[in-house]
């Protein structure tokens, strides 16, 4: 559910001298809102802040309110952030200028450059905007590769876009054939619409009978007559008119759809009165398939069990055409006369999340002529609109051979088909464009991916064009069309992960690369990491966490069994948890990914926990209660946000505060510093601690994507090295845990009388923290 979303309707009931700027409509105001997002510099598209937004039908003006909020009052200087706008789908954007994958086509959309320092906002104003869903994306600029903490104070910057449109509610409509007079003045346009229905080839909109408020002017009217919606990507046609009639003409217009008609006046202060009228030609319908669906269950079977046995000279088959295998001109039933295009029938399966399949009813296969062209539609609703549409075509090469520069010419358009197809004419629409490809016998496959594809019905249409006629041995040839929506580009390759985001209750899927790649589908190998480097980087991160072994050998010489256990769990799953996080090929993972990372995050904070606690010098039983209870609350708060800042700073500042209070109360009865020698300052304790200081910094401040291998290797051997300064000496004439002291394998169990119920103590020097 979208939350803080305001949708509001003020119905404002005004007569036609009232009316402000159409005094022939009635205007109403739509308002919404999306929560304010925190903005992100930009390393993938999961780094921008996507909102969408919905415009009704019949809307004349929408204006949106772009507000940038910095989150901190400290200087942070001046950034950009980038703001997209698209129509349909989501803007496909490409901010540090990589490579797209092959055969990957995209247009960029609409952007909007704002500064920010404090707090910035920018207003987009748009008249007669297309309907449906817009989508807005906004990020800061690229990323520098520096690694953040959670948790710890940055720049942060806050974005909130809202939306405030008019939508006429009586919009009049273009009928038929039926003529509709209006009137028009500069600050009025006149505003219809009309319905285009599905296979309709062409639509004209004509004015007529034009006449001005001055009898001098009757002659000549100044309109703009314009058709079509207003969208980042595409215009609407417009036809400057003169005198007292003009028209304007669309081949191929978008079908099942209304179309948008405005007519201004360019006369000032004047109002114009006219007459307007619509035709359109419906001349490529294809032949009716009757009301009987038993045909249509029974290819869904056969379909289903890939054995697809349709007979040519069936009555009852739903499609126009068959194609298997070897083609003849015989598989084409004759079109009717009124009929101009052979329509297939094409069944679409839901296979997961961002995946979808369209596959011809009656096989693989499709003829195509080089009479009339061939046509199948893939509908593409708006929860397939953040995949990618892939197109495969494949000329089926068997028993036919084609005659030199003859071709299969093919055509992928949103909203409308192209219906007259050729080589030199482009693969375009009356107002949209589209993407066209062509195969032969030398180049037998072609391949189109357009990632974010707009969510309309797209048509693909294939014709068999000839060289003067020369088709070779066939005029039917067999062409296997492939269309599938998947999540990412070839699921991102080898370096990448296809992930799944999501905008409230709208999904969508980007590729995050590692090893250096980079680009839409991790294909641009211009900053990649050689495998040497991947390699290297992985000794690097693995090897390093061996510096653990000289704490673990002296915390065993010390008898802090306890702690040294500690210390070869933190290196055993630190070690693993870098062998399987590697970006590249030299990886290995000895368990699942997210069980390591748990285990090295946990291990190491509990390292810090005890090291300290020990220095410390308390009695056992509190020493090991605070362990436990240390351990068990770090187990919570690394499910809860393993990377945060405090997850690290919380245990070490509480485990500070046990040992600084027991040192001052040891210092206050002694009447003297604590640890009291100064040898131990200085050759152990303040090394310790600058180890210590300098790996936090390095963890902090210095990581960055490109360093992280050796700089994050470093933090592993000072913080190894720290626990090595750190750990106080073993403490002189006392027992623990019942084992006898010393350094030897023969050990023997302490017993301790017990009488009436009392232990008989042992009495033991106070330990002075001496150097050994």
């Amino acid at each position: 559910m979208e939350v803080c979303f305001l949708r509001c309707l003020l119905f404002v009931a005004l007569t036609a001298g009232t009316l402000g700027d159409d005094g022939q409509l009635t205007f109403v105001s739509e308002l919404s809102s999306k929560p304010a997002q925190k903005l992100s510099k930009y390393g993938w598209y999961g780094n921008v802040r996507l909102q969408r937004f919905h415009i009704p039908e019949e809307t004349a003006i929408a204006r949106w309110l772009f507000s940038v909020t910095k989150g901190h009052n400290f200087y942070c200087g001046q950034h950009n952030v980038t703001i997209h706008i698209r129509w349909g789908a989501p803007p496909v954007i490409n901010p540090t200028g990589y490579v797209f994958p092959n055969a990957t086509l995209w247009s960029p959309g609409l952007s909007l450059i704002l500064p920010v320092t404090s707090h910035s906002s920018t207003t987009f104003n748009l008249s007669s905007p297309a309907p449906g869903d817009w989508y807005v994306a906004a990020h800061l600029p690229e990323d520098d590769g520096r690694i953040e903490q959670k948790g710890f104070p940055s720049c942060s910057y806050f974005f909130q876009p809202q939306l405030s449109l008019r939508r006429a509610v009586d919009t009049p409509i273009l009928q038929q054939g039926t003529f509709l007079q209006q009137t028009a003045a500069p600050d009025r346009p006149a505003r219809l619409k009309l319905f285009v229905p599905e296979f309709a080839s062409s639509l004209s909109v004509s004015v007529a009978d034009c006449s001005s408020e001055e009898a001098a002017e009757s002659g000549n009217c100044s309109l703009v007559l314009r058709l079509g919606s207003v969208s980042p990507h595409h215009d609407p046609v417009t036809v400057n008119c003169s005198g007292i009639s003009c028209s304007a003409a669309l081949s191929n217009p978008p079908w099942d759809t209304w179309l948008r008609v405005v007519v201004e006046s360019k006369q000032d202060n004047r109002t114009v009165t006219f007459n307007i009228v619509s035709n359109y030609t419906v001349g490529c319908k294809p032949k009716s398939v009757g009301l009987s669906a038993d045909d249509d269950i029974s290819k869904l079977r056969g379909n289903s069990s890939y054995s697809n046995s349709t007979s040519a000279g069936n009555s009852s088959v739903v499609t126009d055409a068959v194609g298997f295998g070897n083609v003849s001109a015989s598989l084409l039933t004759p079109l009717l006369p009124w009929a101009c295009v052979w329509s297939f029938p094409v069944l679409y399966e839901e296979v997961d999340i961002l995946s979808l399949r369209f596959t011809p009813v009656n096989g693989p296969n499709v003829s195509v002529s080089n009479t009339h062209p061939s046509l199948l539609s893939y509908p593409l609703h708006t929860q397939a609109t953040g995949g990618t549409l892939n197109l495969q075509l494949t000329l089926n090469t068997t028993n036919v051979t084609l005659g030199n520069g003859s071709s299969v010419v093919a055509c992928l358009s949103p909203w409308a088909p192209v219906l007259e197809l050729n080589n030199s004419q482009p693969c375009r629409s009356a107002l949209f464009g589209g993407y066209g490809v062509s195969v032969n016998t030398s180049v037998p496959k072609a391949v189109v991916r357009l990632p974010f594809p707009q969510s309309t019905t797209w048509y693909l249409t294939l014709q068999l064009t000839c060289n003067s006629s020369d088709c070779g041995n066939a005029s039917v040839v067999s062409v296997v069309p492939e269309v599938s929506v998947s999540a990412c580009v070839e699921d991102c390759g080898t370096y990448g992960e296809c992930r799944l985001l999501r905008s409230y209750s709208y999904l969508y899927a980007a590729c995050v690369c590692k090893a250096g790649r980079n680009g839409w589908g991790c294909t641009d190998d211009s900053t990649a990491q050689s495998y040497l480097r991947q390699v290297t980087a992985t000794l690097l991160l693995t090897l390093s966490n061996l510096s653990f072994l000289p704490a673990i050998v002296v915390a065993v010489r010390r008898w802090y069994i306890t702690e040294a256990s500690v210390y070869l769990f933190t290196m055993f799953f630190s070690t693993f948890y870098h062998a399987c996080d590697q970006p590249g090929v030299a990886v290995m993972c000895i368990m699942d990914y997210d069980t390591l990372q748990y285990c090295d995050f946990l291990g190491s904070v509990c390292s810090i926990w005890v090291t300290i606690l020990c220095m410390a010098r308390i009695r056992d039983t509190f020493k090991y209660t605070l362990f436990m209870l240390g351990a068990l609350l770090i187990a919570m708060s690394m499910q809860l946000d393993r990377k945060g800042l405090w997850n690290l700073l919380g245990p070490v500042l509480c485990a500070i505060m046990f040992m600084v209070s027991a040192w001052v109360y040891r210092g206050v009865r002694r009447r003297h510093c604590y640890p009291p020698s100064w040898q131990r300052w200085v050759l152990y304790l303040i090394p310790g601690a600058l180890c210590a200081l300098i790996g936090v910094c390095l963890y902090i401040f210095a990581e960055t994507e490109d360093n992280y291998f050796y700089t994050h290797s470093l933090w592993h051997i000072l913080v190894a090295s720290c626990v090595v300064f750190l750990l106080p000496p073993r403490e002189r004439d006392r027992e623990a845990l019942g084992w006898s002291r010393g350094w030897s394998w023969t050990w023997s169990w302490s017993w301790r009388p017990r009488v009436c119920g009392y232990t008989l103590c042992e009495s033991s020097k106070e330990e002075l923290y001496t150097v050994t």
